[in-house]
């Protein structure tokens, strides 16, 4: 863990030299399979640091008029633009901050493909499709799951490939393996490998956690090659929402209060995992805690962790602490990055973490701190 002058909790703290590892490790799978590696809003949103990613991605995905337009704005490009369904009083303000825009829906291209073609037809157009294959097992995650919204399968199809739509998009993975994308490739191929040739481009969407230790990054090229071997006119792309901001910062906490019923000892935090970290009741995701363990070792002391909120299930199951904790200690929730400042609310008004920035010179800058004003805001 690197170590951190003292800060007012809580705060989420990105650490630049883990964010400039995983991009640089990102660019060079950019370089030798000679595909776009582009930045997923819905996974890590934080613009402040657009500036350094921008000198290592192809770009960024928005899934709304808010993301493109931060974009655009804070990025200085244009955005690849996939929504489920768009607004139609949205749709050119959307195109004009727009490259790509892929569509959910035959309906939806249906609807807005003569505005989009006379109107903005230097944006090139995309079909999301479901090639119903997916090795994600948990349905929350799982784009293929039966009946799903997203996306067109092939029988939706029958009639051939739409006129006007240049590029192809399916997302099917979530936090998965080269060797798992393998597999999604030849069920997709399978079913949609006879439109490949007439289109200009594929967007394999996300899910490829390249910077995860066990990943095997020569096998993804090793794929990513042979796909463009074999559609030589398919620009590729791809667009991780993990991988960017994967074990790059924590969020930082301490304890207020040490809340004990029928012999169980809680640590009530000055944050909430409701609030500030629904992913760990959502998927559900058990976070590290720097100094505990997630099983019992002789001589260890068992706590959960519970948050401020007044939300019952507002806590995380026992964590086993080498000594027993005290008011006041910092609690360190780690990988804290991806997929959770995107998704922190103001329930309650719970107290919202400051978002800081520990630079390589050892200086954590504070990009951003939430008040009263910000809450009240959001009622009204």
């Amino acid at each position: 863990m690197t170590s951190f002058p003292p800060i007012e909790t809580p705060a989420f703290i990105l650490e630049e030299e883990k964010l400039l590892r995983n991009l640089g490790l990102i660019q060079s799978v950019q370089q030798r399979a000679g595909v776009s590696i582009i930045l997923a809003l819905k996974g890590f949103a934080l613009w402040r640091v657009f500036p350094q990613l921008k000198q290592y991605l192809a770009g960024a995905t928005a899934s709304s008029l808010h993301e493109a337009r931060l974009i655009h704005e804070e990025m200085g490009v244009k955005a690849h633009t996939y929504a489920v369904a768009y607004r139609p009083q949205e749709i050119r303000e959307i195109a004009k901050r727009s490259s790509h825009l892929t569509f959910n829906s035959l309906s939806q291209f249906g609807r807005y493909k003569e505005i989009l073609q006379k109107e903005f037809p230097n944006v090139s157009l995309g079909l999301r499709v479901n090639p119903e294959y997916s090795e994600v097992s948990t349905d929350l995650y799982n784009p293929a799951a039966p009946g799903s919204r997203l996306g067109e399968p092939i029988p939706n199809l029958a009639e051939g490939w739409p006129d006007g739509v240049e590029g192809i998009h399916f997302h099917t993975l979530c936090e998965s393996s080269a060797e798992e994308l393998e597999r999604t490739w030849q069920a997709f191929e399978r079913q949609f490998g006879a439109f490949l040739p007439q289109l200009k481009w594929l967007n394999l969407g996300g899910g490829h956690l390249m910077t995860r230790t066990d990943y095997d990054v020569d096998h993804l090229i090793q794929i990513l090659l042979g796909i463009k071997q074999k559609y030589p006119n398919l620009s590729l792309i791809l667009e991780p929402g993990s991988a960017i901001a994967w074990e790059t910062g924590d969020l930082h906490t301490s304890v207020l209060d040490i809340h004990e019923a029928r012999g169980i000892k809680t640590l009530i935090l000055d944050t909430s995992f409701t609030c500030h970290m629904p992913d760990t009741l959502e998927m559900p995701y058990r976070p590290g805690v720097i100094g505990a363990k997630k099983e019992a070792t002789p001589d260890t002391f068992p706590y959960r962790l519970g948050g401020v909120s007044c939300l019952a299930g507002d806590f995380q199951e026992v964590y086993y602490f080498a000594q027993p904790p005290q008011i006041g200690d910092r609690i360190i929730l780690q990988d804290m990055m991806h997929y959770t400042l995107v998704k922190t609310t103001m329930f309650n008004g719970v107290h919202h973490p400051s978002i800081c920035y520990a630079r390589t010179n050892g200086q954590i800058e504070t990009l951003r701190t939430f008040s009263y004003e910000d809450y009240r805001s959001r009622m009204a």
